[in-house]
């Protein structure tokens, strides 16, 4: 995940239920409870608040060669304002172009997908980029060359 990984990405004990039902917009707070219901399932973990707006689901530890190590979720997303922020795996645009030519309407960043609207988009192209980020994470795939 590309997200900033000091204090502020920790999981923390806060309710998913409630940040969700927070959510002002009514259209991002039913795709968060979608896309949450959908993370769930791929990465069969539960989800869990990381920081104040970041909802995770399992857990990979990581460690970059400055030695500066911690934990980070397998696979995550925060309904922001404008968009649906997804976060996998850095690099993921360059891994997986023949994934993210199927998925529909999209931005991306170093290691964000940006959704407006998650019926505008391939579900399952958007299960595979999801899925696949987790298992790069866990170490079970190494992605494309």
């Amino acid at each position: 995940m590309a997200t900033k990984k000091g204090p502020a990405m920790r999981r923390t004990e806060a309710s998913v239920a409630g940040f969700l039902a927070a959510v002002p917009d009514e259209q991002r707070r039913r795709d968060a409870r979608r896309l949450c219901a959908m993370m769930r399932e791929i990465t069969g973990e539960p989800p869990a608040m990381w920081g104040t707006s970041i909802i995770g689901f399992g857990t990979y530890h990581y460690r970059y060669a400055s030695g500066h190590e911690g934990d980070a979720p397998l696979a995550g997303f925060s309904p922001r304002r404008q968009h649906l922020a997804i976060y996998l795996v850095g690099g993921f645009g360059t891994r997986y172009q023949s994934v993210l030519a199927r998925l529909g309407p999209h931005k991306t960043g170093k290691g964000c997908l940006y959704l407006t609207r998650l019926d505008d988009v391939d579900h399952d192209a958007l299960r595979e980029l999801i899925d696949r980020s987790a298992r790069v994470h866990k170490g079970i795939d190494r992605g494309p060359a």
